[in-house]
């Protein structure tokens, strides 16, 4: 598959989604980026539980190093679930060697950015996680999460959305991502703009992956220079040609495959030691 190729088909399924009442929406978003992942690693025992009254979905690869990872998904704060980010999880649980819990957090409209970001540090409490990994809006509650505690584990970011989300600090629009829509979100959940907070690092350790066309690329990059001139230590890679939401198509994009990869090769080095 080429990115023009992947482009259309999500398209698509986008637009088919605009029709619909928000539960049914939200199935098919679960549905459609569940057609890009690859089969689920060999020997990879997969749950679904509660924890801490939050839905969470755990991955436990064949070859594991003890302690857990926490992934937070995407979806612009309205969409997603543990179910649409099947595909990455189970990955970053294979490329890590350990065992990764996916948070299936409450969603927008229903309730507001702070219940999210509840559910996520609820779960983050019980099961005391080594890494914080967060795919684009899962990004935002990631960083929010790691300005919380006290000592911060390594942070893998995708994404994110950062700073104040406004016309003058976005990048140019892009396929599956407008600034129309970062500003949408904004408007939705207001909460998000962190003009204050992002000015200093939220953990020491941080990995970014970031595409090439994407609004949110460029206020990551000016966050990232401002987090390394504050001394943290960041890895930060940008896949040519892709745009946001390619992730879920990884296994078939090789330029978001290599990118993919190194950023989890980095991560677990940091992990590691």
């Amino acid at each position: 598959m080429n990115i023009d190729a992947f482009i259309q088909r999500f398209s698509a399924g986008l637009t088919m989604m605009e029709e619909l009442p928000l539960p049914q929406a939200r199935r098919a978003y679960d549905k459609l980026c569940r057609t890009f992942a690859p089969p689920d690693p060999a020997g990879m025992r997969i749950d679904n539980s509660v924890c801490e009254g939050v839905s969470v979905r755990r991955f436990v690869p064949q070859r594991r190093t003890p302690g857990c990872v926490l992934f937070i998904h995407g979806g612009g704060f309205t969409i997603g679930s543990a179910e649409s980010h099947h595909g990455l999880a189970a990955s970053l649980a294979q490329l890590l060697e350990r065992e990764v819990v996916s948070v299936n957090y409450r969603l927008a409209p229903e309730v507001d950015y702070p219940a999210m970001l509840a559910d996520c540090q609820a779960v983050l409490e019980a099961v005391h996680p080594v890494a914080l990994v967060g795919d684009s809006a899962g990004g935002r509650l990631a960083i929010d999460l790691a300005h919380q505690l006290n000592e911060a584990p390594p942070l893998g970011l995708i994404y994110p959305p950062v700073g104040e989300l406004s016309t003058s600090c976005l990048g140019e629009d892009a396929p599956l991502l407008s600034r129309s829509d970062v500003l949408s979100i904004r408007e939705q959940c207001p909460e998000i703009i962190a003009t204050q907070r992002d000015r200093s690092p939220p953990a020491s350790s941080i990995e970014v992956l970031t595409v090439e066309h994407d609004p949110l690329t460029r206020p990551v990059e000016t966050a990232v220079a401002l987090w390394q001139q504050a001394g943290a230590s960041i890895g930060y890679r940008c896949a040519p040609q892709m745009v946001h939401g390619a992730l879920h198509a990884h296994a078939q994009l090789p330029d978001m495959r290599a990118a993919w990869q190194d950023f989890c090769h980095t991560l677990k080095r940091r992990l590691n030691h």
